[in-house]
C-alpha cells in the first residue's frame, strides 16, 4: 500500500550532471545523498538530491555510452510550496547556478510563484501557497 511513508524516487535524465548538481544544491540546497564516484562501463552516473530523511529525492542520470537528451514539456514541473512569499535572493541564486526564470505554460504559476528552467530544461516553481487536501 502507498501512504505517506513511502519511499518515492523522480529520476530524470541530465545532459551534465556537474550542471545539475549546482542548479539543486547549491542553487535550491538540496543536499547530495548518493552519487557515483566512478565510471563503470555499461552502467549510469547516477547522483540523488534530495532532504535528508525525507521519503523522496530525485535521481539525476546520465549514460556517458547512451546519452539521453532531456525533454521536458511545458507542464513537466517541480513544485515546491513555500507557504510564504518568494524569496527574491533564491531566484537569483538558482539563476547564478544555472537556472533561467522563464514565464510559466499554467498563469496559475506566474500568479502564485516563479518558474525557473533547470540546466536541462527541466522546470521548477516557486510557489508562494501553502499544499492542503
Amino acid at each position: 500500500m502507498i501512504d505517506s511513508t513511502t519511499r518515492i524516487r523522480v529520476a530524470r535524465p541530465s545532459r551534465n550532471l556537474a550542471a545539475a548538481e549546482r542548479f539543486y544544491v547549491d542553487g535550491l540546497g538540496l543536499d547530495i545523498l548518493w552519487r557515483s564516484t566512478e565510471r563503470v562501463t555499461g552502467e549510469h552516473d547516477l547522483l540523488m538530491v534530495g532532504p535528508p530523511g525525507a521519503a523522496w529525492h530525485f535521481e539525476l542520470t546520465h549514460d556517458p555510452e547512451q546519452p539521453l537528451e532531456p525533454t521536458p514539456t511545458v507542464d513537466d514541473l517541480f513544485v515546491v510550496y513555500l507557504g510564504a512569499p518568494v524569496d527574491q535572493a533564491l531566484v537569483d541564486r538558482l539563476e547564478v547556478n544555472g537556472g533561467t526564470r522563464v514565464p510559466a505554460h499554467n498563469p496559475y504559476w506566474d500568479k502564485y510563484g516563479v518558474t525557473v528552467a533547470d540546466p536541462d530544461g527541466y522546470l521548477l516553481v516557486l510557489c508562494s501557497r501553502n499544499w492542503s487536501i
